[in-house]
């Protein structure tokens, strides 16, 4: 991420009651035969929210249109609660040091990524973490946790750091727990809102997309 990446939260009671999800990009051909040959576009998912639907009140929405105006529109990024997938385990369970593997020790690498892999057969897929929360990230070398003061995470790029006393050493696990954001920025330049319609139970449409690391 650089410099257009707000370290900033959409406003979390609006994005608890968004919607969205995870998209994917496949190409199908239909041969004359009727079998298919299908090829993925996109080697990573990529998420698109409508945070409309979070918006129940003339306070959130004067809340949205300040924030949106202080992004200015599409030009910042910003991070996002997604209430479904926040937690390097299920979202009803605390975040544990052995949730993710991350890496295998060398005895010389200091640095890693958080990751967190979705699946666990040979197609399972692995996604960058990019945005950890703050505090949230516990790490486990072996399945023993580290002490605080022997690694930290930059929670503005997912980079693990362990000191140089504490690096792990050859072919050691080494494993993560944390709560995370998701950078996404407004898909839209443009917020209309009918007062009229929203009195009357319609919301307004405000996308987002996230930006891939």
């Amino acid at each position: 991420m650089t410099s257009d990446f707000h370290e900033v939260r959409f406003p979390l009671d609006v994005a608890l009651r968004g919607s969205g999800g995870p998209v994917r990009r496949t190409e199908i051909v239909t041969l004359a035969s009727g079998r298919e040959h299908r090829n993925s576009r996109w080697a990573d998912s990529r998420r698109r929210y409508d945070a409309g639907l979070g918006i129940r009140t003339l306070d959130a929405l004067h809340a949205v249109l300040g924030f949106f105006e202080e992004r200015r529109g599409r030009l910042y990024g910003f991070r996002y609660r997604d209430r479904v997938d926040h937690r390097s385990g299920p979202p009803s369970r605390p975040v544990a040091p052995i949730d993710q593997r991350i890496g295998t020790g060398d005895g010389a690498t200091r640095d890693f990524t958080l990751i967190k892999t979705y699946g666990s057969g040979p197609e399972a897929y692995r996604r960058i973490i990019a945005k950890p929360v703050a505090g949230s990230v516990r790490v486990a070398v072996n399945g023993i946790e580290v002490p605080p003061r022997k690694v930290t995470c930059d929670p503005a790029t997912g980079q693990v750091s362990f000191a140089a006393d504490a690096v792990p050493p050859p072919d050691a696990a080494v494993t993560a727990g944390y709560e995370f954001d998701v950078p996404v920025r407004f898909d839209t330049d443009e917020l209309t809102i009918d007062l009229a319609a929203f009195t009357a139970g319609e919301v307004p449409r405000i996308p987002l997309i996230e930006i891939v690391p």
